[in-house]
């Protein structure tokens, strides 16, 4: 079998050219079944609908990242249900969860921990701080300054905090649900470069639709949604997952195309900068997640599509030129992510 890259005439046309070009030489898979992955996936997407409704693709996404061990940034106007989302998604697991509101007075060791000496032991003691959890929800994480939020970069990529020279795990899974209003809001501050590319995935509620609304004002009159939500999962269930999800299958032209679609922010003229290698690499996993949750054990370039706009567009910047073409930043960089994946080349089998 030899490939090429050509554009995709219809999306049912590259659908079907992907599965024969990633079933050959799949390896088996091993541990939990990708059915069973889909099926409970499947249970923890209606557990959190019962909380949130009309929003099928955000919570789809967030649960694509969530097995993918990625950290999830919500971005939306207050009162849309950012927090409502990442309190429904950790409480649909039975592990620890810890939430941080992030305010202008917060300190680093509000998050990470301090050491605190002990005068009966004449000895310095680590207390543990918030993220010390497997679900870890950020509340308006923008509200706090970039100190703050700086806290979380090692945690959220090595997994580990580092405290007056000593190194402390944090708990296996870890994942951080993050929520912010836009950095138009009053009393904001915009997250640092570094800070955005370690969310694996960026999404945005929006508004509910008028029949989730008037559904809305009848539930919420009667009862809290969020009492109703029991686990679905354990947290060894949801190791066991994500492990599945490691094993789904990447072909190599569609790891190329994933390359090309990052290699292609860095050339676009409209940004000053691209993705990151990490960027390409979590659309990779994310990829194989949405992959599983479809009851798919590998990836179709379609996966990488649907995701790029969530996984990539937040860690772009623009250049001041296009930003003078189009205000709204974030506007600008979905139109251009969308720009350039329907312009690279999608491999087929020739």
């Amino acid at each position: 079998m030899t490939t090429e890259s050509t554009k995709p005439a219809r999306e049912d046309d590259r659908a079907l050219v992907g599965e024969a070009l990633l079933v050959t030489d799949a390896p088996p898979g091993h541990g939990m079944p990708i059915p069973e992955v889909a099926s409970l996936a499947t249970r923890i997407a209606h557990n959190v609908e019962r909380v949130i409704e009309g929003k099928r693709e955000a919570v789809v996404t967030a649960l694509a990242t969530l097995l993918a061990e990625g950290h999830l940034l919500i971005e939306d106007v207050p009162g849309v249900g950012k927090t409502m989302l990442a309190r429904a998604l950790a409480r649909s697991i039975d592990g620890s969860v810890n939430r941080i509101q992030f305010t202008p007075d917060l300190l680093p060791s509000d998050v990470i921990g301090v050491s605190v000496f002990d005068q009966v032991d004449r000895r310095f003691e680590f207390k543990p701080g918030a993220v010390f959890a497997n679900v870890v929800i950020a509340d308006e994480i923008n509200r706090a300054s970039p100190k703050t939020q700086s806290a979380l970069l090692e945690s959220m990529e090595e997994r580990q905090v580092s405290v007056d020279g000593q190194t402390y795990e944090l708990l296996d899974p870890f994942i951080v649900v993050a929520t912010q209003n836009p950095i138009e809001m009053e009393g904001t501050y915009a997250l640092p470069e570094a800070q955005r590319d370690r969310f694996m995935a960026r999404i945005e509620m929006g508004y509910p639709s008028v029949e989730s609304e008037v559904d809305m004002l009848d539930r919420r009159d009667l009862a809290e949604p969020l009492e109703a939500i029991a686990p679905v999962v354990t947290v060894d269930v949801l190791r066991d997952m994500i492990d599945a999800v490691r094993t789904v299958y990447v072909a190599p032209a569609v790891k190329e195309y994933a390359v090309a679609v990052a290699t292609a922010t860095r050339e676009h003229r409209d940004l000053r900068l691209g993705a990151s290698p990490r960027a390409t690499l979590q659309l990779v996993r994310a990829a194989k997640s949405r992959a599983a949750l479809a009851n798919r054990s590998y990836v179709l370039p379609d996966d990488l599509v649907a995701l790029a706009v969530p996984v990539l567009s937040h860690r772009l910047i623009p250049t001041s030129r296009a930003l003078g073409r189009q205000r709204d930043g974030a506007r600008l960089l979905e139109e251009i992510v969308r720009s350039v994946v329907s312009t690279v080349p999608a491999p087929v089998v020739k």
